[in-house]
């Protein structure tokens, strides 16, 4: 299967920042839409925000004016700066990729944010 390699998890306090980052494959063509989703212990899944290739942004209600999506479409690459974190972000995070005609999706591995009070 195809991933995506995140990184940038970490433990920090509450009012702190941090920023993720997910690259797909050089090789892979049609990427549509990237996004971050995050899950906690016990919820379903969320999106975070997501990103079109032309640029168009999408942010959950909960971390829409905290957090920043951002892409690099010549290296495939996704961002994700998060500012004022708070407690009830801590998940693991999941940036996804949309691909193709068919919008095929690839996921990353997950990466650990917990952020303590």
């Amino acid at each position: 299967q195809v991933h995506l390699v995140e990184s940038g998890g970490g433990l920090v306090q509450a009012g702190g920042s941090l920023k993720l980052s997910c690259a797909a494959p050089v090789s892979t063509v049609g990427i549509n839409v990237m996004g971050w989703y995050r899950q906690a212990p016990g919820k379903q899944r969320e999106l975070v925000a997501r990103i079109t290739s032309g640029g168009i942004t999408n942010y959950n209600y909960a971390v829409k004016g905290r957090f920043t999506i951002s892409r690099d479409n010549a290296k495939n690459t996704v961002y994700l700066q998060m500012n004022s974190l708070k407690p009830e972000d801590t998940a693991v995070y999941y940036c996804n990729a949309k691909v193709g005609t068919l919008n095929y999706d690839y996921w990353g591995q997950g990466t650990q944010v917990t952020v303590s009070s």
